[in-house]
């Protein structure tokens, strides 16, 4: 069982579309409701990929009951925390010429200390039977930046290991914890880290520094078409999936937390690991809805992912 933590949780409401112009009137192929909220999706995709997962996380209003409708139908154990205030709306805009992925964002929920006693009792009650955690995505305003490390301390003093996908104050209040893998995705990395990069060598150079410099456990980075960045105790990889034509690549990123997770806890090793990971995002990219994907694309992409290790010594 895996638990994935969303603090702040939403609807996406995709839209698929040509190509994004400006100024020009332009007609949606399709609109469709998804789960929202970086946790969740990994949740979604632990569900296609057979893995039995519990979606804690806080919600409000009618979005709230639409939300916890869309995740019993992926059979997810939904843990859900009432609040005050609205669950977001995220309006997802997918362009299937370019791939590009744009997100509108409105709502926000109002959360009071009542709301995080109970979410804590929770969170302690279900870690117990959890062979991993994922804690991702944005923290509301109303909780502190530290949450997320506050999550990580707790899992860690229960033997749960745990991966951060969040970026800036969120993700670096949480590094202190030792979560056993920091991920985000190239720009927020940058943004993270307050560095700039334009080259992939770039980042691998920066990546390398900010994992010593951290005294990071595993750090990994996803970059598009680019693929997967890994520096791990166990060397440092690159990945690389065959290109899809992409249909909606939101939750793509997800999916590589997903497939770690779902790996290591059986007992992989990175390589095969990372294989999974890269094969899984590129089977998300081929499907409608934020994080959908079908097991058979990932095992039809699987033998034609390459994981190259650049590093024939441990980090």
């Amino acid at each position: 069982m895996i638990l994935t933590v969303t603090l702040n949780s939403a609807i996406d409401k995709v839209l698929l579309i040509d190509e994004f112009k400006p100024n020009f009137p332009m007609q949606a192929k399709k609109v469709l409701l998804s789960v929202g909220g970086k946790g969740l999706d990994s949740s979604v995709v632990l569900s296609h990929l057979g893995v039995k997962t519990i979606g804690l996380t806080f919600v409000a209003g009618e979005n709230g009951r639409t939300l916890i409708e869309l995740l019993d139908g992926y059979e997810i154990i939904p843990e859900a925390i009432w609040v005050r205030g609205e669950t977001r709306i995220c309006y997802v805009i997918a362009e299937t010429n370019t791939g590009k992925v744009s997100h509108i964002k409105f709502g926000e929920m109002l959360i009071d200390q009542d709301h995080v006693d109970q979410f804590m009792q929770v969170f302690t009650n279900r870690l117990s039977s959890c062979s991993w955690l994922i804690c991702a995505g944005s923290i509301p305003k109303s909780l502190p930046n530290s949450f997320y490390g506050t999550l990580v301390q707790r899992a860690a003093l229960a033997g749960v290991p745990t991966l951060v996908d969040t970026l800036e104050s969120a993700s670096i209040e949480a590094l202190p914890y030792k979560p056993a893998i920091v991920k985000m995705n190239w720009n927020e990395f940058e943004r993270t880290f307050n560095v700039k990069t334009t080259r992939l060598e770039d980042l691998f150079a920066v990546a390398r520094q900010v994992f010593h410099q951290h005294h990071l456990e595993n750090l990994v980075l996803t970059c598009g078409v680019d693929g997967i960045i890994a520096i791990t105790q166990e060397g440092i990889y690159h990945v690389r999936a065959p290109l899809q034509k992409v249909v909606n690549a939101a939750g793509a990123g997800d999916g590589v937390s997903a497939a770690l997770v779902w790996r290591l806890s059986l007992g992989d090793r990175w390589v095969e690991a990372l294989r999974w990971a890269g094969a899984t995002a590129a089977a998300v990219v081929l499907t409608e809805g934020t994080a959908d994907c079908n097991f058979r694309d990932v095992q039809n992409i699987l033998p034609h992912v390459v994981v190259k290790n650049l590093s024939e010594t441990s980090v």
